[in-house]
């Protein structure tokens, strides 16, 4: 399984003889080295329904036919732009040809903004265990700090954890550093941070503050292998 990360909290899986994109905010985003008409996923996994997450999916979706698998109040909305949905929620799992996707939960808000100004709810936020090829991959979406991380870790082995550190949406380095502590997980990735002036934080200092994980700061497009 090879991940790699674009900016924001736009991750890229390619597992299963799949290309898996998860939150794929691309236009708008700063930070990413990402273009919506070259990137060609199989397969989108959505956090939750916020536009700098659901981001270019609507597009993505309908150029390459890729399935959509999100909480199941904005795959219900997706699914009526036509798009090719999966609906679940927090704590359900579901295998597919490319891998396993589970919920957990998330502490953040979910409604999503159309062009036209109309805001949709967007079910509960979430974050996502996908496991394929003997390896697991947690990615937080947007989320405080919550006890529950400590059950996450003991309950799977987490390869890479992609945890937000920008504050003020989301939980920041300090706190982000502790649920490091309580996933245990092999390598974690900072995410969700810089894009926008609210959530700007040197990654360094993060990475001075996690003990028992290894820290790959990731430049947008970096690639590694677990």
């Amino acid at each position: 399984m090879k991940v790699s990360y674009h900016g924001h909290s736009v991750v890229k899986i390619l597992a299963g003889g799949k290309t898996i994109l998860i939150d794929p905010f691309i236009n708008g985003n700063s930070l990413t080295d990402l273009k919506v008409d070259r990137v060609k996923p199989d397969v989108i996994l959505l956090t939750h329904a916020h536009n700098d997450h659901v981001g270019d999916t609507v597009e993505l979706a309908q150029e390459n036919d890729a399935q959509v698998v999100a909480p199941v109040e904005l795959a219900n909305y997706l699914g009526t732009l036509g798009l090719d949905v999966v609906g679940m929620n927090l704590g359900g799992s579901k295998s597919f040809d490319f891998g396993t996707v589970k919920y957990t939960k998330a502490f953040h808000s979910s409604s999503y903004t159309t062009d036209d100004g109309d805001v949709i709810y967007g079910g509960m936020p979430a974050g996502i265990l996908f496991t394929s090829e003997g390896k697991t991959v947690y990615h937080a979406g947007d989320t405080e700090l919550f006890g529950d991380m400590e059950l996450i870790g003991k309950r799977h082995s987490i390869d890479v954890a992609f945890l937000p550190i920008g504050d003020f949406f989301t939980m920041g380095p300090e706190d982000a550093a502790y649920a490091a502590e309580l996933l245990k997980a092999k390598t974690v990735v900072p995410i969700h941070y810089n894009t926008f002036p609210p959530i700007k934080q040197d990654p360094e200092k993060f990475k001075e503050m996690v003990t028992g994980s290894d820290v790959k700061i990731l430049k947008a497009g970096e690639q590694f292998e677990i």
